[in-house]
């Protein structure tokens, strides 16, 4: 009997990671049930959810039991849960509190709820009836907003282009000191295994494996194999420089899958760029009949370079997120046929030529030669530094994790 499996909101900005939550989960239901765990799944969310999670993360699996075993599953499920809840009680009281869900599914359930969630804010209420009317068992507390994440990973269904990412979780006395992760070896790590990938960034020469929270996880090393994820993360373990981890666990995720973009879109640019304080830019398009605000944060590195040259009569393509209010937060950015830019009248003596007169040529004043009445236009290559038609997107330690890196396709592609 196959189970879907999906765990949120379980931890703290201070304590815990849903990651290593799930695993204690798992673990704990193998030591005492017989269980068989097919497949874990890291389900990111809808970037912009109130309720968001420091990683913007739920847990998911697929378990297979015995079907005259489930009812003793959803008893075993509760007791660890009550565990978990009686946990969370002793976690700071400070900021958002932890609203922990576990939602277990035997049948399959509308894939709008991964969809909806990747995509847009959805109201936890009525998640929670949904997932009652599916016949879910639904574990919670006094509050259930993880409800919405738990979901989401249950009703998520991957196909063949979905990445992996391997979690490797750090010993308890560990937690909450300095990992041992060498720039040397993360450096080593993206020469030797090859589909492994954001590994680090090239443009700060500074690794992208281990968090910088006082969170339970060592590393997470990003591919696009299960067996390129464990393979790297058994070479990490054989170095001196690399700090033990306690467990690991292969998770199949929705990382660089681009689904919380729904569509690329077009558009005329009507004004020039304004900036705001911290570097940030935004500009005004014209697309589909209606205005659109464009904003590139300085983060973003080329597309806000891009945006901040950009003139009116432009157009371009854009793959963004719609913020709540409404303004577009461009995490790609496209140039597609750039207006002249008009430098000057042609130079002649080194000077500029002038018109002699409405109809007539154009007349250097030294020497007396005509010309024929143009403006010249600066390159646009020179200006740009690139061609039309060519993609640019922020540094790879400043992109969502959902976003998909151009190395992986333009966007619109799969």
């Amino acid at each position: 009997m196959m189970l879907r499996i999906g765990l949120d909101d379980t931890d703290h900005v201070e304590v815990g990671c849903t990651t290593k939550t799930m695993d204690d989960f798992l673990r704990y239901m193998a030591a005492n049930l017989e269980v068989s765990i097919i497949e874990r799944r890291l389900v990111r969310l809808w970037p912009f959810a109130r309720r968001r999670t420091r990683g913007n993360g739920a847990l998911g699996a697929i378990v297979d039991i015995d079907s005259s075993s489930f009812d003793e599953f959803v008893t075993a499920s509760k007791v660890w849960f009550s565990k978990l809840t009686e946990m969370i009680s002793t976690y700071p009281s400070t900021g958002i509190q932890p609203s922990p869900v576990l939602v277990i599914s035997t049948d399959n359930v509308p894939e709008d709820w991964y969809w909806n969630a990747v995509r847009n804010e959805v109201d936890h209420k009525f998640m929670m009836d949904s997932a009652l009317e599916y016949k879910c068992e639904v574990l919670h507390s006094q509050t259930f907003f993880g409800v919405v994440g738990a979901c989401a990973a249950v009703s998520w269904n991957p196909d063949h282009y979905s990445s992996w990412e391997l979690i490797a979780w750090r010993k308890e006395e560990a937690i909450g000191s300095p990992r041992k992760v060498s720039s040397k070896a993360v450096l080593r790590l993206e020469d030797n295994h090859k589909d492994t990938f954001l590994n680090r960034d090239p443009t700060k020469g500074k690794g992208m494996i281990a968090p910088r929270t006082p969170c339970p996880v060592l590393y997470g090393i990003r591919g696009s194999s299960e067996t390129s994820v464990s393979n790297a993360h058994l070479w990490l373990q054989e170095r001196s420089d690399v700090e033990e981890s306690i467990n690991y666990a292969t998770h199949r995720t929705n990382q660089l899958s681009d689904d919380h973009i729904v569509s690329i879109k077009s558009g005329t640019v009507t004004n020039t760029a304004k900036e705001t304080k911290g570097g940030h830019a935004h500009i005004s398009v014209f697309s589909s009949g209606k205005s659109i605000n464009l904003v590139a944060f300085n983060e973003g590195g080329l597309v806000n370079s891009l945006l901040r040259k950009l003139d009116p009569g432009d157009l371009v393509s854009w793959a963004g997120l719609e913020s709540p209010d409404g303004s577009i937060h461009l995490e790609r950015l496209r140039l597609d046929n750039a207006s002249p830019r008009i430098l000057s009248r042609p130079i002649c003596c080194s000077r500029t030529m002038r018109s002699a007169g409405k109809g007539q040529k154009l007349r250097c004043d030294n020497c007396g030669r005509e010309e024929r009445k143009i403006w010249l236009c600066s390159d646009k290559l020179t200006h740009f530094g690139y061609k039309e038609g060519t993609w640019v997107e922020p540094s790879a330690s400043n992109r969502r994790h959902l976003s998909k890196p151009l190395s992986l396709g333009n966007p619109g592609t799969i």
